[in-house]
């Protein structure tokens, strides 16, 4: 499914490009790309799952009210 980011009346292309960045962020399209560079071990993937669960619950209970 192709991104696409249409330029509106006398708009920088600067403010194109961050709108257009901005919609790859949400729809995780740059991450994913990076993620399948290279190979990722099964083990890895889950160590690294685990470790942003941690990093998040931690969040959680440091800012729960």
């Amino acid at each position: 499914m192709p991104i696409e980011i249409k330029i509106r009346k006398n708009e920088p292309i600067d403010r194109a490009l961050r709108r257009m960045k901005k919609k790859l962020d949400r729809e995780n399209i740059i991450k994913g790309t990076r993620a399948k560079r290279y190979y990722e071990k099964p083990c890895e993937r889950r160590r690294r799952k685990e470790k942003v669960m941690a990093f998040t619950a931690m969040l959680r209970r440091r800012y729960e009210s």
